[in-house]
């Protein structure tokens, strides 16, 4: 456990599962980097970036259940890429419950589409991608806390 070998960072962790994903779905037919990018409502850019380990940018726990879905991962497949996603990110939940024992659809509840421009920058986009979730789970969250007051 001391050598530095034993010691792998959460970008190191981040670059595994993205591995995996990419393996995975070079493995699928061609189209389907499109097609994920549909059900994620993304830009084709962002799935080229999340499926990169080379791109430091995490895939949000939200679209996780999403893209096992539409890569039609087989039960080894998601079970590996499931746990590299989990050593990378222990504190996530991939079922977008918002802390619920319940593992929530991706199509469960509403969706709320928001169209953004081309900023001609992909880490900008995703990072106020990322920005954007981030501020909608919050606010679902404070949402969820005052109806359980009620």
């Amino acid at each position: 456990m001391n050598s530095t070998s034993d010691v792998r960072t959460r970008e190191d962790l981040v670059r595994e599962y993205k591995a995996i994903l990419r393996e995975l779905v070079d493995l699928r037919p061609s189209g389907t980097r499109q097609k994920i990018a549909e059900a994620l409502d993304k830009h084709k850019s962002f799935v080229s970036q999340i499926t990169n380990p080379t791109y430091s940018v995490p895939i949000p726990a939200d679209d996780v259940p999403v893209i096992v879905k539409v890569c039609h991962l087989s039960p080894a497949e998601r079970q590996r890429f499931l746990t590299a996603y989990a050593a990378a990110h222990p504190n996530r939940s991939t079922g977008g419950s918002g802390g619920s024992s319940r593992k929530a659809a991706p199509s469960a509840g509403r969706q709320v589409v928001i169209t953004m421009p081309d900023l001609g920058d992909t880490e900008l986009e995703a990072y106020l991608e990322d920005t954007i979730r981030q501020t909608a789970k919050r606010l679902i969250n404070l949402a969820r806390r005052r109806q359980a007051k009620d």
